[in-house]
């Protein structure tokens, strides 16, 4: 059985179906991962113009010094 498996899996046209069901069903599992959350759908959609910004406008917030650290 294994071994029929095995022959069946190595021939070009089945291997091809294969991994387009894997990476298929791959897609659409990160696609309902992201759009599910309405939260997480909200801050990823936020981040669309993140490119757009300039790097003047972009101001890191000042890390506060570790307990102990002067």
């Amino acid at each position: 059985m294994l071994a029929e498996f095995w022959m069946w899996i190595t021939d070009l046209g089945n291997s091809k179906m294969v991994a387009l069901v894997i990476f298929f069903t791959t897609f659409v599992g990160i696609v309902l991962y992201v759009y599910s959350n309405k939260a997480r759908s909200e801050r990823l959609e936020s981040y669309r113009y993140v490119p757009f910004l300039d790097d003047d406008e972009y101001k890191p917030q000042e890390v506060s010094p570790k307990q102990g650290e002067k």
